[in-house]
């Protein structure tokens, strides 16, 4: 043998051996003893009675990238009749697999009257949330909570909530957003969900868990303590959900009062016949389609451009030098840095006037000083750019929290906000500035916290301002059936135009300070929201 050959031949063995010595290792038992306690703490929550429900967790170890550590999942309750069900499940009853879905383990078979041993029917779901999502566990619960959800309203494709505490529980969510979870049909075999399993998460993508109609839900997250906090944290929103509909209360709008008609008290159908004076109207026969949601713009709709021109963005440019240099070794600061210099890198190459190299390996101060240049060059030309934003709203955050900024609305937009409310109509911000910088706006006005008026939050991640995709985005996540159903008011006509080719209903506001509309634009303008 030759010396290359020995080479490969030796690395071949302690390929081998290591992979050997990871599936008979401790952490390995580690997780099946993991798996087996979590059976039975579900099956005491009602979660994996009967056949029902499934857990598998990665096998963490240091030395081996999470994809592609070893499988650990539970088996199918067809197994068993005995020993297999959850409240009686041990470590020695798990499988072993590898990322690809290969048994490397399996459990004995026991004597009758056990079935022969079968591994988890979900188990082609769960491959597709590690290979998605690089999750470190996923649990499958059939709790009665997961599947009532799923009927309250037989046609929706979401569940939706909003302002309930334990929503912070989930992934990537705080109390004011609005938590949406993709619904997929059920089907006869759980196989044969995968495909539409690996849509929904692809649909999306801030989603960490999928419910299955008159089934369950499939729930993971980077650990198995991350994925049981998170399904802990969906039941109770479930639950909640459900006890609110029973008390005739709305658990999607954030004051969950009275549910109301869809239509804000109107009586058109879509698809059916309406009486009027002894005759019928079709409901496609030109009546405009009810308006359930509205998207506001911020700068000359909400709030006066003299506030975000001469107080926002002076604040931001005179307190970005002290801002980095008090946090500069935190991660966010290296965050928001990190895409600052990848901002930076494109407008070196496109010779954006104003730019100056960000250095990688230089020092605090050096970066610091190219950093403070390039956003006081951005602010001055109003850049409208996600690394901008993002910076501006984390040092407006320490601006809000000294009590030296306070945000500032029209005095109309208060009362319309609760008005719309009232109506159950759900109202959204949309804004070239960061979600941050919205929620801190909105949340320390005059007039108190007008969030608990907000449904949610867009920014330039969904798309640019003057794009009509972007408006496209927004109606699919809002999940209305028709885009006329939503009505967008901005101060500024290309946005308006993009919003009106996306079907939106549009309404161009007229503020002091606002810029001209083209002649003959052909819109309708408001110089309040009272007259909306």
């Amino acid at each position: 043998m030759d010396a290359a050959s020995a080479a490969i031949n030796g690395a071949s063995k302690t390929v081998i051996t290591s992979q050997a010595s990871y599936l008979e290792g401790s952490n390995v038992k580690e997780t099946k003893v993991i798996i087996a306690e979590l059976c039975r703490h579900f099956y005491h929550l009602g979660w994996v009675s009967g056949t029902g429900g499934s857990i598998t967790i990665k096998v963490h170890d240091d030395a081996v990238p999470k994809p592609q550590q070893l499988i650990v999942m539970s088996p199918s309750d067809a197994y068993s009749f005995v020993s297999s069900h959850k409240e009686r499940m041990m470590e020695e009853d798990m499988y072993v697999l590898s990322t690809d879905g290969t048994v490397l383990s399996e459990p004995l078979s026991k004597p009758w009257p056990n079935k022969p041993p079968k591994c988890s029917d979900c188990g082609p779901l769960f491959l597709k949330a590690y290979e998605m999502r690089n999750a470190g566990a996923v649990i499958h619960s059939h709790g009665m909570e997961s599947c009532l959800v799923t009927m309250l309203n037989p046609s929706s494709k979401e569940f939706r909530i909003t302002h309930m505490e334990m929503i912070k529980g989930i992934q990537g969510h705080g109390y004011y957003d609005e938590l949406i979870i993709p619904i997929i049909e059920n089907t006869a075999h759980e196989r044969e969900l995968t495909e539409s399993l690996a849509v929904a998460i692809k649909v999306y993508p801030k989603s960490t868990a999928v419910l299955v109609r008159n089934h369950g839900i499939y729930v993971w997250g980077d650990s198995w303590i991350s994925a049981k906090t998170q399904a802990e944290c969906y039941h109770y929103l479930f639950d909640a959900a459900i006890k609110l509909h029973q008390l005739g209360l709305d658990w999607s709008t954030p004051s969950h009062g009275p549910i109301l008609h869809p239509y804000g008290g109107q009586s058109i159908l879509r698809n059916t016949k309406v009486s009027v004076n002894g005759g019928t109207l079709s409901s496609n026969s030109g009546i405009r389609q009810p308006r359930k949601c509205i998207v506001l713009d911020i700068e000359g709709t909400t709030t006066p451009i003299s506030f975000v021109a001469e107080v926002l963005f002076p604040y931001a440019r005179d307190s970005v030098e002290k801002h980095l240099v008090l946090t500069y070794e935190t991660t966010e600061t290296q965050d928001d840095i990190k895409l600052l210099r990848a901002q930076v890198d494109e407008d070196l190459k496109n010779s954006v006037a104003g730019t100056i190299p960000i250095p990688v390996d230089g020092g605090k101060e050096e970066v610091t000083g190219a950093v403070v240049a390039n956003v006081r060059a951005m602010i001055k030309a109003d850049r409208k750019i996600t690394a901008l934003k993002q910076l501006q709203g984390h040092i407006w955050r320490s601006g809000f929290l000294n009590r030296e900024l306070e945000g500032v609305v029209f005095p109309d937009v208060p009362e319309a906000l609760e008005k719309w409310h009232s109506l159950g109509i759900k109202v959204y911000i949309y804004s070239s500035g960061s979600r941050l910088s919205q929620k801190l706006l909105f949340g320390n006005t005059k007039y108190g916290d007008l969030r608990k008026y907000l449904c949610g939050f867009f920014d330039t991640t969904i798309g640019n301002k003057r794009e009509m995709r972007s408006y496209v985005h927004i109606t699919e996540t809002l999940g209305v059936d028709n885009p006329s159903e939503i009505l967008f008011i901005t101060d500024v006509y290309e946005e308006a135009t993009a919003a009106k080719a996306a079907g939106m209903e549009v309404i161009v506001s007229i503020r002091a300070g606002n810029g001209p509309l083209p002649e003959s634009h052909g819109l309708r303008t408001i110089e309040s929201f009272s007259e909306v």
